[in-house]
């Protein structure tokens, strides 16, 4: 949650139904995803490309100027370190002397989000989120991924993806009001999509060819695609609630399903030789994204296990045990068993007015009336109510700091005997962070170690900070499947805030 979540004339609706189960990450736009490629004489221009330029360049790198600042705000704004930028400029390189269209200038820009994404719009603009860089394992499966986004621009599929944008939406319209009979129109929309989809598929499909071909060009390791794939469908299964369910890659019925997209990015790759026959570069790559900040920013706030910490605002709370925290950009969500569900932000606040004329001045959909009692949380100046709204009771929590009132939104379906219990724990655990203590919160990084000979999964995923699920999430950091061990000598990622 960043510093200044929302404004205090925001309005709270209470949602038909509680803040669902958060699931796998969600990926916006595309989900994928002889030559010395790793050469140390390699290095970042001294006049890198810029938007400006870029788009002086190509007439439609006005669409990905035009649309950059919303995408870095929207992801919490670039990461900045050189020893990442040098990385990617490497690697990019190597990439640019082989693509399509090798007059086509890129601007590849780091995201400062968590998020495991990668996307491009027209004109070259490519973006990956440090936690991509944070998944990968090697230089080459780094620059499958961008190979990817290149082909997608020198495809032009941005600019196609915005035509047929506009041509299923203005048949939707028409199917909506021209065709008599609702079933016939909604049919119609239904073909629609399903024209467009098709074609998002072909795109993707053909991205993935186009990309694995400058991967062997450019002397990286072609294979490297379908393994980033399969660890994009791994991580996809440790971060849903539930393990077992299906998370294969087609988050959108406009994307290929996971073990089609593998079996292919296989099958191009093999016109270039044999699985292992070249170098992925992962020490280099290693080299490049130790210190990378991983999970939340410090602007953002800490979440460790069941406690939420902000070092910047000064506060925290606990969740009770068995619920999962998610730290969003306007708010901490926090879903548990049962359909109960937690959301906290927090507002300015400078008026005098009591904090029960706050709560009822129409910011809570569905409160009830008499509800509103005023009380002490932490020493500070709280205020408690009720609401309801369809199935659901809420409980809603307000607590005056200063000049900024933080609001917990507590959701159970109807009469549930967890609604308060739940939110007690939220308003007892709630309180102010020492100076002391808000200085010795740390974020997290990738921090790459050698195995030593006494060295094992255990003792190495020991070592992880801001996890309660060490020795998963370091096996898929590090691509270590069913049956493997460390290997002494052999450098591995963990997670710390050391």
């Amino acid at each position: 949650m960043h510093s200044l979540a929302s404004t205090a004339s925001s309005r709270l609706r209470l949602p038909r139904k509680a803040f669902p189960v958060l699931t796998a990450l969600l990926l916006a736009g595309c989900q994928t995803l002889g030559v010395d490629v790793y050469n140390p004489d390699v290095r970042p221009s001294a006049q890198p490309q810029t938007a400006e330029n870029a788009a002086s360049s190509d007439p439609r790198s006005r669409i990905g100027a035009t649309e950059h600042p919303r995408i870095v705000a929207s992801y919490g704004g670039e990461y900045r370190d050189q020893r990442t930028e040098k990385l990617l400029a490497r690697i990019i390189g190597k990439l640019t002397l082989v693509s399509e269209n090798p007059k086509q200038s890129y601007r590849v820009t780091v995201l400062n989000s968590p998020a495991v994404n990668a996307f491009a719009l027209p004109g070259g603009y490519v973006y990956v989120t440090r936690g991509l860089l944070a998944l990968a394992n090697d230089a080459s499966e780094v620059a499958a991924v961008i190979a990817h986004e290149m082909g997608h621009v020198t495809a032009n599929h941005g600019i196609e993806r915005r035509q047929r944008e506009r041509e299923a939406a203005l048949a939707e319209r028409m199917a909506e009001t021209s065709i008599s009979g609702g079933l016939a129109a909604k049919q119609e929309v239904a073909q629609s999509k399903l024209k467009l989809a098709a074609f998002s598929r072909n795109q993707e499909l053909e991205a993935d060819a186009i990309g694995i071909r400058m991967l062997g060009e450019a002397g990286y390791d072609p294979y490297a695609a379908s393994r980033f794939l399969e660890s994009m469908e791994a991580y996809g299964r440790y971060t849903s609630v539930d393990p077992d369910s299906d998370q294969s890659l087609d988050f959108l019925s406009s994307h290929p399903n996971a073990p089609q997209r593998v079996e292919l990015a296989k099958q191009h790759a093999r016109a270039f030789g044999a699985d292992g026959s070249v170098d992925p570069g992962r020490d280099f790559y290693l080299e490049g994204i130790d210190g990378l900040l991983y999970g939340d920013s410090p602007q953002e706030g800490y979440v460790r296990g069941d406690t939420f910490l902000h070092p910047t605002l000064g506060i925290s709370f606990e969740v009770p045990e068995s619920f999962r925290i998610d730290n969003k950009a306007d708010a901490v969500m926090a879903t548990g068993p049962n359909d109960l569900a937690v959301r906290f932000d927090g507002v300015s606040e400078n008026s005098r007015r009591s904090l029960s004329d706050y709560m009822a001045s129409g910011w809570v959909t569905g409160l009830i009336p008499g509800s509103i009692r005023e009380t002490r949380i932490a020493g500070f100046p709280a205020a408690i109510a009720r609401a309801r709204a369809d199935r659901w009771d809420f409980d809603v929590t307000v607590i005056k700091v200063d000049d900024r009132i933080y609001r917990f939104l507590t959701a159970a379906p109807l009469d549930s005997p967890d609604l308060e219990p739940t939110a007690q724990k939220l308003r007892s655990s709630f309180r102010k962070l020492s100076a002391g203590e808000a200085r010795a919160l740390q974020p997290l990084r990738i921090r790459v170690v050698a195995a030593k000979p006494e060295d094992s999964i255990t003792t190495l995923s020991g070592r992880m900070r801001g996890t309660d699920r060490k020795v998963d999430l370091f096996k898929l950091l590090n691509s270590i499947g069913p049956g493997d061990s460390v290997i002494t000598g052999n450098r591995y990622k963990i997670v710390t805030d050391q």
